[in-house]
Formats: C-alpha cells, sequence, structure tokens
C-alpha cells in the first residue's frame, strides 16, 4: 500500500477517533446529535421539500462541526493554560457563544420549515 494512501486512511482515522471523543465526552454535542436525529425524523414525516433538506443539513452540519471545534479549542485552552487566566476563559466563552449562534439559528429555520406544516397536519 503507497503511503499517501495509508496517510489518507490513518486522517480518517483519526477524525472517527475524534467524532468518539466528542459524544462520548461532551453533553452539549449529545443534545445537539439528538436534537438533529429529532429534526430528521421530523423532516421525514413532514415531507419538507429538497431545499428545506438541504436548509435542514446545513443547519445541523454547521452546529456540529462547532461544537466539535468548541471542543478542540477547549481541550487545546486547558494544555497551554491550565490555571485560571481570564484570556483562556474568554476564548473558552466565545467558542461557546459560536455554537449558540449557530444552534439559535438552526431552531429558526426548523421553526420556519416546521411550524407551518406542523400546524396544516394538526388542523
Amino acid at each position: 500500500m503507497h503511503t499517501y494512501l495509508r496517510n489518507r486512511i490513518s486522517s480518517f482515522r483519526y477524525a472517527f477517533r475524534g467524532l468518539s471523543d466528542l459524544f462520548r465526552r461532551q453533553p452539549n454535542a449529545r443534545i445537539h446529535l439528538l436534537a438533529a436525529v429529532l429534526a430528521v425524523a421530523l423532516g421525514f414525516y413532514c415531507h419538507i421539500s429538497r431545499m428545506e433538506w438541504i436548509a435542514l443539513s446545513i443547519c445541523i452540519s454547521l452546529v456540529m462541526a462547532l461544537e466539535a471545534l468548541n471542543t478542540a479549542l477547549e481541550y487545546l485552552t486547558d494544555l497551554v493554560s491550565p490555571e485560571f487566566h481570564p484570556l483562556a476563559g474568554k476564548a473558552k466563552d466565545v467558542a461557546a457563544a459560536a455554537v449558540l449562534l449557530a444552534a439559535a439559528g438552526a431552531v429558526a429555520v426548523g421553526l420556519l420549515i416546521f411550524i407551518p406544516r406542523l400546524f396544516l397536519i394538526t388542523t
């Protein structure tokens, strides 16, 4: 096997190891995963359009990616600043704020997609 191919396979192995760590150690990541699963199930139930699936997929991907980046930044901050430092705290807070903003946007998109359909389904 060529070195290039082995390196590519290893990079996927590291990424999956990171996903495993994310979902095993981060309660918020598990909450976001549950919300994503529920949103996808609701999407199938409501027969959302292709464009709505695209919007939903982008929102889910963005929230999950930012959750992973937030976790990575927390790990790195803990490594380089094991003692409390106000700037380390600010870095962690701003990274968490990025996840919060993405999650709020995802909720808004979800409401725009699902509220009209659920209202029509229940009447």
